[in-house]
């Protein structure tokens, strides 16, 4: 019996210890399988359980204005979060009252009843809030070292429970100066922000950096730094943009839309000879008020109007057609061709300078193109592509719209596009084109590249530099320069700007009032208009050319360019020319660049000419003048070589002699039966008696040389 029991229990133990041997190996087996088929799973688990990756960001780059002065910086705000579960109970029933008195205080968003009610929920609730939001709003550096001064928060350690979040802000200390071309920026799906338009769109890449990497392990509830690959810093960067400039260009813009009731407007201010772009204003009429919405400067093509006649100028003068004395005769001022009848704002007109159309802004500049280029359009369309018109400018900024200018056998060329054309419809520019053209015009034909970002820099070492381009040395002849210069000046002091002849600098441009388009009714619903100015000053000594542009100005007060937006040119002028001036920023002690291209040469007899030249060894090009006798004389692109255009004369007309020396002036006015009275040295620069009018023998004209 007892040896039968004792056998049961050996049994008994036997089975337990072959369970117990059992699970053993099978913990041993179980923990190999663990350890080493599936380690890598469970360790990449617990990593993510108790370790963390976290993107570190990195400083934004700051836009700078050409002074050093921010136009745009990235400044750290902070939400105010609290791990209430850290903050010992004793402290917090002692210090909680205080705390939301001074948060109350502090915010005033709330009375202090509403903040014990927040802070005790969180400690004493079902479950203590580890990740309180104290309030909504982000506090500046400065405020959060007040805030640290709070009871509770001003514990050492984890007992003060405070949790910061930092976010960099980007601001803009000149507020909503040049806003829309410094650009902003937008927030990623992932909380990140990236440059959208302006320059933090465009230099994007330059001013973002590159995040850092910051592994984090969760400690007592917390999450612990332990490691950090620390974030690259942006790059700097500087732009062309004046502070004060601006705020003149902006401010004297934005004052004129106002009064005018426009609905948007215009202005830029670029430095003639390095294409740098000063000012640039965009202002646009919201429902809040007059600021800064579209970058139109760069963006939007449309019809410019009459200040497109110095470049139909241009063409006329290079191509030889025209001298700025040439008379014509536009009689009642309504002009005719293919059915369709174009009439000047004030009639009849008469005989007129070609000189006096242009500083009149009078439409009869077409019947000069249509006398010239009626059988030949591509030349005359050639002459505006040869000077860039139909090219972007090519500026850094995002958004440029495309020039529009058509081209004989285009599907939309016509029997009236030529005509049109000339005169500023049926094509279309930006207001940053236009200008670059006239800078052109103002810097001696050499057209620059604009320019608005001049350095990438990081920290004081320059990463990249940005030059000033030359784009092309000669838009046209110098003559032909001179001559537009001179034609620019009489459009103030003669023509349709005369009311900007007593600004504080003398003034040279163009005014253009064009009507525009509304859609499929074309020109014949309710008018809307585009008031443009556009020029250089001082006009002696260009330093700076600027354009204004006004779009749809209220009807009652007044729309015409002339008063519309070269007010707004003449105020800012005036107020930039007089601080250039206190700060001796004239250009008085530049040194003159030095001109190797060939002097101007007088108009007169060809075979003079070509004996001349051939004494001298300069090559000359007979420009459809093979069979002239009398011709006018220009330079070519480069300033190496005349060009002959053919010049006629009428001898029962009076001659046109301004140019000409003094043995051609007399041989052609004494020919053609009138006395001559002289006085001066040079060539011809005024003679008495109109050119182009009957010659009555016998009269008396006095010629002026100089």
């Amino acid at each position: 019996m007892a040896a039968s029991i004792k056998h049961e229990l050996a049994g008994r133990l036997g089975l337990v210890y072959l369970i117990v041997m059992v699970i053993a190996v099978f913990i041993v087996v179980k923990a190999l399988h663990v350890q080493i088929w599936e380690g890598d799973k469970w360790r990449k688990m617990g990593r993510s359980v108790s370790f963390k990756d976290f993107e570190v960001a990195p400083n934004r780059g700051n836009i700078y204005a050409d002074d050093g002065r921010i136009l745009a910086s990235s400044v750290p705000y902070y939400s105010l979060r609290l791990d209430c579960k850290a903050i010992p109970d004793t402290l917090f029933r002692k210090k909680v009252d205080s705390l939301s008195m001074m948060l109350s205080r502090f915010f005033k968003d709330a009375p202090t009843a509403e903040y014990r009610k927040k802070l005790w929920q969180g400690k004493f609730g079902a479950k203590p809030n580890r990740y309180l939001l104290v309030n909504k709003k982000k506090i500046s550096y400065t405020d959060l070292l007040e805030v640290k001064k709070f009871p509770i928060f001003r514990e050492r350690g984890t007992k003060s429970g405070l949790i910061l979040e930092r976010e960099n802000v980007r601001l803009q200390p000149h507020r909503d100066l040049a806003y829309r071309t410094i650009g902003y920026l937008n927030e990623a799906k992932d909380g990140s922000f990236e440059g959208r338009v302006g320059i933090e769109g465009a230099f994007e890449k330059q001013l973002r950096g590159e995040p850092g990497r910051s592994i984090r392990q969760m400690m007592s509830g917390r999450w612990v730094s332990v490691t950090v690959d620390d974030p690259v810093d942006g790059n700097d960067v500087v732009t062309t943009i004046n502070v004060e400039c601006q705020d003149i260009v902006q401010g004297a813009l934005t004052r004129q839309l106002e009064h005018y009731k426009a609905s948007a407007g215009t202005a830029i201010l670029m430095d003639v000879k390095t294409g740098d772009i000063k000012a640039i204003a965009n202002v646009s009429k919201t429902a809040t008020g007059y600021r800064e919405v579209l970058n139109n400067a760069i963006g939007d093509a449309a019809e410019p109007g009459s200040v497109i006649k110095a470049a139909t100028m241009v063409a006329l003068l290079e191509d030889g057609y025209v001298h700025p004395e040439d008379t014509i005769d536009l009689g009642n001022g309504v002009y005719t061709h293919n059915k369709v009848t174009l009439k000047e704002s004030k009639h009849p007109i008469g005989k007129v300078t070609v000189q006096g159309i242009f500083e009149r802004s009078l439409n009869g500049i077409t019947e000069l193109v249509y006398e010239h280029y009626r059988q030949q359009p591509e030349k005359f369309v050639n002459r505006w592509y040869a000077m860039g018109l139909n090219k972007k400018v090519g500026i850094e900024l995002a958004g440029e719209a495309e020039p529009y200018i058509k081209y004989p056998g285009d599907k939309t060329w016509s029997g009236t596009t030529l005509r049109w054309m000339s005169f500023g419809y049926e094509l279309k520019i930006t207001p940053l084109q236009v200008l670059a053209f006239y800078n052109a015009l103002a810097n001696d034909g050499k057209r620059m590249k604009p320019r608005i970002v001049k350095e990438i820099r990081n920290g004081s070492r320059v990463v990249e530099r940005f030059e000033p381009e030359v784009v092309s040395s000669h838009i046209c002849s110098r003559q032909t320069v001179a001559y537009m210069k001179q034609m620019m000046e009489g459009v103030v002091e003669n023509g349709s700007a005369k009311n900007l002849k007593n600004a504080a600098c003398k003034i040279a441009g163009k005014t253009g009032t064009a009507k525009v388009a509304a859609g499929s009714k074309g020109y014949n619903s309710e008018p809307k208009y585009r008031a443009s100015f556009v020029g250089y000053f001082p006009a002696d000594k260009p330093m700076y050319s600027c354009i204004v542009v006004v779009d749809n100005p209220s009807q009652s007060v007044g729309y015409y360019g002339n008063v519309v937006s070269g007010s707004v040119f003449k105020e800012i002028a005036g107020k930039i020319y007089t601080m250039a001036s206190l700060m001796g920023d004239n250009n008085e002690d530049e040194e003159e660049e030095k001109d190797e291209t060939l002097p101007i040469s007088q108009n007169g007899l060809k075979s003079d000419f070509l004996e001349i030249y051939d004494e001298l060894g300069i090559n000359v090009t007979e420009d459809e003048a093979e069979h002239a006798d009398w011709v006018m004389t220009s330079r070519d692109k480069e300033g190496t070589e005349f060009v002959l255009k053919a010049r006629s004369v009428d001898m029962t007309l009076v001659p046109n002699v301004k140019g000409m020396g003094l043995r051609d002036a007399l041989y052609l006015l004494e020919n053609s039966g009138l006395k001559v009275g002289v006085s001066g040295v040079g060539t011809v620069s005024q003679q008495s008696l109109t050119p182009g009018g009957k010659v009555r023998r016998g009269s008396y004209v006095h010629i002026e040389l100089r």
